[in-house]
């Protein structure tokens, strides 16, 4: 996909991560596709419309996002993550879609994992260190691409995709 690219409905696009490649489409909401289910991605907007991103490392941002547990369906698990992640309870959500990843090259292959992904109106408690996210901040729409680092993130068009559907847009 070129640069600036926006993942299209059932397309796949290739994707290494985590030394594996992947090829990996978008599905618009109400039915997930065939898969494992494999979490949620919640793009968290603020009473302001400012979005929220966490940090493993207080360097690389992400959307927070996290795996279900036991019994979890989507939007459970959405909720939980919100709160371990990013300190913040969501008030309303939104479903915008999932992602579906085909493992076809490395340990992972044949297997096939399904995230959803969210909008989700939040409201942020103070900040606490937890679990694996080392830290979060609040940025301006037209700030988000940048700050993610859309330029050089293997799920760049996804992302893009989600802050569409989520319509978080820069400000006038």
């Amino acid at each position: 996909m070129v640069d600036g690219a926006v993942a299209a409905d059932g397309v796949p696009v290739p994707v290494r991560s985590g030394g594996q490649s992947w090829t990996v489409s978008w599905h618009p909401p109400p039915e997930p596709p065939a898969g494992i289910p494999h979490g949620a991605a919640g793009v968290c907007v603020t009473a302001a419309g400012d979005i929220v991103l966490v940090s493993p490392d207080g360097a690389a941002w992400d959307l927070p996002a996290g795996r279900p547990e036991p019994g979890e369906g989507w939007e459970q698990t959405l909720r939980r993550e919100m709160d371990e992640e990013a300190c913040a309870t969501v008030l309303a959500a939104r479903l915008l879609g999932f992602t579906r990843g085909e493992c076809v090259t490395g340990p992972e292959r044949g297997r096939v994992l399904v995230r959803s992904a969210w909008r989700a109106e939040v409201e942020l408690r103070p900040w606490e260190a937890r679990f694996e996210i080392a830290a979060r901040r609040v940025v301006a729409p037209d700030a988000v691409e940048e700050a993610l680092s859309l330029d050089s993130h293997p799920f760049a068009p996804f992302i893009r995709r989600e802050l569409r559907e989520a319509s978080v847009r820069a400000r006038p």
